[in-house]
């Protein structure tokens, strides 16, 4: 399938300010980007890197005054949902790969090693594996109420497994933190989601949070928040938590006034969509 998706950021800054970005779809996955615009006002040049985690990050400068910044995109995505793997199993700790061993360690907003008696003592029963994860998917999504209001930059998953509210970031850094204290490696995703075959949210569009799991020798796609199966899901960056993929790191004092997300299934009938926000 087709999909349209892309952001629009609205800023004032009493000075230029220096900007590194993540907000372009990653194309793995399945997913391919056929076209591509970068927009800053006031004008600006861009340069690119790969950072740390493999993902595809833009620097740019943010001027002075009134300024936007927006990222439109079309790509083509699978039409199959998240895959599904109940024998996946899970790897002791001496057997996982060097590499991946850094997703089971604490980090900044996933404090697994706080948590790991709470994770024992919920989880340490059931199957270990698929089924365990599906648990704790489980877990987060029925123990922890959404609220966009309730939600806190600073917010670590020990806040929101105590006051039980969040965003979907708080609602991944929880079940994350819970894997790691289960030796079971988890990893922080963020990107576009688009209402395909569900009823869409009342709430504006925004970008999604959810994980992945090291399980039976490759990653696994689960989403506490949305707890179910969705198509079209398209990556922007993966680290250990939301500290290491911000949608927009700025270099000195930068307001966000607006913030717009859109994404949305092109109609296959139609050349394009004339505007994708929503």
């Amino acid at each position: 399938m087709r999909i349209r998706l892309g952001c629009e950021f609205r800023f004032d800054a009493a000075l230029a300010v220096a900007a590194v970005t993540l907000l372009r779809a990653r194309q793995d996955g399945g997913v391919t980007v056929e076209s591509e615009t970068w927009h800053v006002q006031p004008n600006s040049t861009f340069s690119d890197f790969v950072d740390l985690y493999g993902n595809h990050a833009r620097r740019t400068v943010i001027g002075a005054g009134k300024a936007s910044l927006r990222y439109d995109a079309e790509v083509v995505a699978s039409a199959a949902p998240d895959e599904f793997c109940p024998v996946a199993v899970q790897h002791p700790v001496e057997d996982l790969p060097g590499e991946i061993l850094i997703y089971t360690l604490g980090s900044r907003y996933c404090l697994s090693d706080v948590l790991s008696d709470a994770a024992v003592e919920l989880f340490g029963t059931i199957s270990e594996g698929w089924q365990r994860v599906r648990a704790i998917c489980n877990w987060v999504h029925d123990n922890v109420r959404f609220d966009y209001a309730a939600a806190r930059a600073d917010a670590t998953s020990l806040d929101v497994f105590r006051s039980r509210v969040g965003v979907c970031r708080d609602f991944a850094h929880l079940a994350i933190s819970f894997c790691r204290g289960l030796s079971i490696p988890a990893r922080y995703v963020f990107g576009y989601l688009p209402d395909i075959d569900v009823t869409p949210p009342p709430e504006p569009m925004d970008f999604c949070a959810w994980m992945e799991v090291y399980l039976g020798g490759r990653w696994w796609t689960f989403d506490p928040r949305n707890n179910a199966r969705r198509i079209g899901r398209v990556v922007v960056a993966r680290g250990r938590d939301a500290m290491d993929v911000a949608m927009v790191t700025s270099y000195g004092m930068l307001l966000l006034e607006q913030m717009t997300v859109w994404a949305d299934e092109v109609d296959p009938a139609a050349a394009r969509l004339d505007d994708g926000s929503r």
